[in-house]
């Protein structure tokens, strides 16, 4: 059953886990269990399937915003050191070069420059995530770069634009990690991870402006930088929680050993 938008979709940030996972569960499903039962869980939440689904990824980055706009996405190996059959994977979900233009036109109505690519794949902070949410890949997939210079009012600045694409049927996703410092993803990162997703988690439950405030000064929290030495993972959240920032957000995902360590979320507005 496709969502018809009688009410907006909710937003999500989901933190996508590591590399392929998806595709070795034989190997790491144990390490995976938690993240798999949550994404697996989203149509559930939003009541069938979307129109479309819009990801902001972390792993892709322009001058301006970026729309990936093939009807038919190749695929982007953008990891190292995984088993081989990882690189010969498909996720063939199809695109949208209608919702490319669609976010293309509202960004620039808002006065930020974007582009489309359409020889652009899906990397694997797409394919990962959505994998579990949509296995039959029947679900038309839209990626939308992050803007260098990783600037957080930027990034939920374009979230506000996107905002009617709600009511329009399509699904918005922010796919990052809550925490991203892969020289401590171990047990050296755990009190930085613990530390930074507690003000994440207490920052998301504060009413809205407040809400807004704390993520622009994201860097001061406490392990801020430990966790996110460069905030790219960090960033899709901005846009989703821009895109609904008047709503509830509550955490569908939490792991406090996520790695054996490390405490990541996801966040659900709406």
């Amino acid at each position: 059953m496709t969502t018809t938008a009688t009410t907006a979709l909710p937003t999500y940030f989901l933190s996508h886990g590591g590399g392929p996972w998806p595709f070795m569960m034989d190997q790491v499903g144990h390490l995976y269990q938690q993240l798999d039962a949550a994404l697996r869980d989203i149509p559930r939440q939003i009541k069938g399937k979307p129109r479309a689904v819009l990801v902001i990824t972390a792993h892709w980055e322009g001058r301006d915003f970026l729309l990936s706009s093939s009807a038919r996405p190749p695929m982007i190996y953008d990891y190292g050191g995984f088993p081989a059959h990882t690189y010969q994977v498909q996720y063939p979900a199809p695109g949208s070069p209608e919702l490319a233009a669609r976010v293309q036109a509202l960004l620039q109505a808002g006065g930020h420059p974007a582009s489309l690519d359409d020889g652009r794949g899906f990397d694997h902070g797409t394919f990962s995530a959505m994998v579990p949410v949509f296995p039959d890949a029947d679900v038309p997939i839209v990626q939308l770069s992050l803007k260098h210079g990783l600037d957080a009012r930027t990034h939920i600045e374009a979230g506000r634009l996107l905002a009617p694409l709600r009511d329009e049927g399509v699904l918005i996703v922010g796919s990052g990690l809550s925490y991203h410092n892969l020289r401590a993803f171990n047990a050296q990162g755990a009190a930085a991870s613990h530390a930074f997703d507690g003000w994440l988690r207490a920052a998301m439950a504060l009413p809205a402006a407040e809400r807004t405030q704390a993520l622009l000064e994201w860097d001061q929290a406490p392990g801020a930088r430990m966790a996110h030495p460069r905030e790219e993972h960090l960033l899709p959240l901005m846009v989703v929680l821009g895109a609904a920032e008047q709503d509830v957000a509550t955490v569908p995902y939490h792991e406090d050993a996520f790695m054996g360590a490390l405490a990541v979320s996801s966040f659900r507005f709406g």
